[in-house]
């Protein structure tokens, strides 16, 4: 049957690829999405009937149903690593998904803040807890581009505030230390000594850096609602998402004078091509900047 494989390829996935849970979440979306088109569009039980043309059948419906070239891409990841579980676990004996393509991503430049806007979103006056506590969290993100999972996950002993260093878990189970700037250290150090334990109350136990009003562990649709907020009160009208800190922080690195391979270390990226993005995110910004100023432009 067709599900029983599935169920042994994410278990393969998080107990020895280690991936994480927003990638198992996605895969399983996708494969769902390939199973339901095999049952009742091609009417196949079995994996072993599966065939290329099969795939490209299944792809095209999400081209015809408008899907953008990167979920499409997604979509061939997911049905890839899985065919090619499927023969190194020996249930079939040949990979449908060899020589498929995968359409080539349209690359777009994320938005990110100004100096001045972030300035602006940082400049959180309030004396509750509350306040302290979204002080703390956009220093953070903002001094080390930490990914909104990582730093919602983090613990108090991956701290290592008097170094200058945090420690955080990223995609694939991956450790690595980023450094912290003394402005985003002092916000923590006043969040732990002023708010959380306030939050927190009774819960001793509670390991959680940043946790909400009730003192559970933060979510990232939560950190989402403060930060829309926040860009609200600050006057920011671009749209910003969770990730917007984390552009801004390598684009601004960058911007002055960074090293693209430091950058690449600090943002958890295995590849460079990654990180380039955010040199043509300062291009185009050099662009903008001789357009207004040079006065032959």
């Amino acid at each position: 049957m067709l599900n029983d494989s599935v169920e042994d390829f994410f278990n393969y996935l998080q107990v020895e690829r280690g991936l994480a849970e927003n990638t198992l979440v996605s895969y399983r979306r996708d494969l769902t999405q390939y199973m339901d088109y095999l049952k009742t569009m091609v009417k196949k039980d079995d994996w072993e009937q599966v065939t290329r043309s099969d795939i490209i059948g299944f792809l095209y419906g999400l081209k015809d149903a408008n899907k953008s070239s990167a979920t499409i891409a997604r979509h061939i990841s997911a049905i890839r690593a899985f065919h090619q579980f499927l023969i190194r676990d020996q249930s079939v004996t040949h990979d449908p998904s060899l020589h498929i393509e995968t359409p080539k991503k349209e690359r777009k430049l994320p938005d990110v803040l100004s100096v001045k806007e972030m300035d602006a979103l940082l400049n959180i006056s309030g004396n509750s807890p509350l306040h302290i506590r979204n002080k703390a969290m956009f220093e953070l993100l903002y001094a080390t581009g930490l990914r909104v999972t990582e730093m919602i996950t983090l613990k108090i002993t991956d701290l290592h505030l008097t170094m200058g260093f945090v420690q955080c878990v990223g995609k694939g189970a991956k450790e690595r230390i980023v450094p912290i700037g003394n402005i985003a250290a002092k916000a923590i150090e006043t969040y732990l000594q002023q708010a959380r334990g306030k939050l927190i109350k009774q819960q001793t136990d509670n390991q959680i850096l940043f946790v909400n009003q009730h003192g559970k562990p933060l979510t990232r649709q939560g950190f989402w609602k403060i930060l829309k907020k926040r860009a609200q009160e600050a006057g920011i009208t671009k749209t910003i998402t969770p990730h917007t800190l984390r552009h801004s922080f390598a684009t601004h690195l960058l911007e002055n004078g960074a090293d693209l391979r430091l950058v690449q270390e600090m943002l958890g990226h295995v590849d460079i091509s990654t990180t380039q993005i955010y040199t043509h995110v300062t291009k185009s910004r050099l662009k903008d900047v001789y357009k207004h100023f040079h006065p032959r432009a």
